[in-house]
Formats: structure tokens, C-alpha cells, sequence
């Protein structure tokens, strides 16, 4: 399984280990997510960053959106399928799927590891409680999946980097 991580507090006063954490995990600007294996050093660097940052399961229907709208090959270019086929020979599913079982890296994918999105729909909630009290903050398991649908940009997304709506 991998864990997605999103930032959802600014820059104002974050304590100086959290900020490192952040910086660690390439966590810079809010609306950013990247990819976390499910693994010990990742639980421990999400305790430390928990009041600045959401994270949850990732299930292979939002990483199969996620690469088709949101992740970027090196040079800023969308991803399609004559480059994923090109590149590692497989389809854009098949790619999805093993991301979200973790069985591949963004790494051997040339694929970037910071995903910018765009702020959810309808906004966050409040962005100082945990998700436990109604906020947004912390640990949301399969609920990570319906806000990066809705930080997803509307329509479809071309290869050229425009969208239909």
C-alpha cells in the first residue's frame, strides 16, 4: 500500500523539526501531495508533521486519475500512454494499480514525486482540528480518496496539457 500525503497547513509558525520533516518528505507548498511507501520511517515522519498534513491509503481508481491529470513526466510534460509504454512498457492501469499496491516507484517511472493539486472543492475543513474532531488534519485512511478527487482538476485532461471541459 502507499500512503498519500498532502499539505494542508502554510509556512507560519511550524515547529523546527516538522519543518525539517516537511522539507524531507518535499513538502513545500500547501496543495502538494507525494507518494509515501507503507513502511515504519513513514509513520514516524507523518507523527511529527500531523498538524500540518492529511494522509490515507490510496486506492487504484484515484491513482489511476492521478496519473492521467495530476502526475508530470520530467520536462513538465502529461502523461500518456505512448509514453508509458514507451518508457516501461505497460499501460497507464496496469501503472496505477502497481503504484497503489506499491510494488512500483514514481522513481522508476520518471515520474515526478511532488503531484501540485489544486484546492479541494467546497475547501477544506477546519484546517487547525484533526479529521477525528471534523477537521481536516492527521490520518483519514480511504477518506484521502474522495478529496483528491475533488483537488482534481474539472474535465479531461489532454496530453498537451489542456483540459476539455
Amino acid at each position: 500500500m502507499m500512503y498519500a500525503v498532502i499539505r494542508v497547513r502554510g509556512h507560519g509558525k511550524i515547529k523546527r523539526k516538522a519543518l525539517t520533516t516537511l522539507s524531507q518528505l518535499h513538502l513545500n507548498r500547501v496543495n502538494h501531495m507525494v507518494l509515501l511507501p507503507e513502511t515504519e520511517t513513514s509513520r514516524r515522519m507523518l507523527q511529527v508533521v500531523k498538524d500540518y498534513v492529511t494522509w490515507g491509503e490510496l486506492s487504484d481508481d484515484t491513482a489511476g486519475r492521478l496519473v492521467q491529470s495530476a502526475m508530470l513526466l520530467s520536462g513538465d510534460r502529461r502523461i500518456s500512454d505512448a509514453d508509458m509504454l514507451k518508457v516501461t512498457g505497460r499501460d497507464v492501469t496496469s501503472i496505477a494499480k502497481e503504484l497503489a499496491e506499491g510494488r512500483v516507484s514514481l522513481k522508476e517511472l520518471h515520474i515526478k514525486g511532488v503531484i501540485r493539486l489544486h484546492p479541494p472543492r467546497h475547501g477544506w475543513e477546519a484546517v487547525k482540528k484533526d479529521y477525528a474532531t471534523g477537521g481536516s488534519l492527521g490520518y483519514r485512511g480511504k477518506e484521502i480518496n474522495p478529496l483528491i478527487e475533488r483537488m482534481l482538476p474539472f474535465g479531461e485532461v489532454k496530453a498537451d496539457g489542456k483540459q476539455n471541459e
